[in-house]
This record gives C-alpha cells, structure tokens and sequence, in this order.
C-alpha cells in the first residue's frame, strides 16, 4: 500500500515571528500537528471521526532553514507506517518561493476511542482512506 499525501499551504503570520526575526520553532511543532489533524478530518468518514481520534506519543523534529513573516508555506504529511494502536505520521514544510525544505518531521500516534479514552486497535476501515491498494 502506498500512502496517499495530504497537501495544505499557510501564510507565515507575524505574531508566530521570535526575537531572531524567524518562525519561533515550536511553531513548527504546532503546524505539524495541525496538517495532520486536517488529513484526519478530510479523509476520515464523519461517523468514525465522532467516535475515534489520536493522541501524540511523541514528535521528532528537524529544522532544516528558516522561513519568515509572510513566507507562503506548503506543509504535506502522510501515514508512513501503522500498527496496533500506532501510527507514524511524517510532515515536511517547505518554501513555496525557493522550494527550500524548511522542516521535517515523525509524530508517533495512538489511536483512541473517544468515548473510553482508550487505546484502539486500528482497523481496515480506519487506515484505508489514507493508502492506495
């Protein structure tokens, strides 16, 4: 199965801009977790988001060039890989102007039932949005 890329393009605003003039990184951070949470919502049925939902294990993160007050960004993410009640979800952002990639980075997920706040195993119908067969 091949993973299908989710795209999504922001607008660098000026309150996200840190005392060395650059996007402050854990602003990064928040933007990853954002595309990701906006992949969920546009691939997953509406029922199974009522029901389901994920919680961040971990983040690991690389900064790789700055990017600036009004720098048009393209953030992609996918799944790269899951299992159990595990997903590894991988984010790149870069520069739309150069092409430049700015940052990358792997969240681990898990995967939960909204309801019990538990850990879910994740099924066929879950994972099959996001991949090509």
């Amino acid at each position: 199965m091949k993973p299908i890329p989710f795209k999504d393009e922001l607008l660098v605003p000026p309150e996200v801009i840190d005392n060395l003039n650059h996007v402050n990184n854990v602003t990064y951070l928040q933007w990853v977790q954002d595309v990701g949470e906006k992949h969920w919502k546009a691939k997953a049925p509406k029922h199974i988001q009522e029901k389901y939902g994920w919680v961040v294990l971990n983040h690991y993160i690389e900064y790789k060039h700055p990017s600036f007050e009004g720098d048009t960004l393209t953030l992609t993410t996918w799944i790269e890989s899951y299992s159990g009640v595990k997903c590894e979800r991988k984010t790149e952002i870069y520069r739309k102007k150069d092409h430049k990639l700015v940052a990358k980075a792997k969240t681990l997920w898990c995967f939960i039932d909204l309801h019990k706040q538990k850990p879910q195993r994740i099924q066929p119908e879950i994972s099959e949005p996001f991949f090509e067969l």
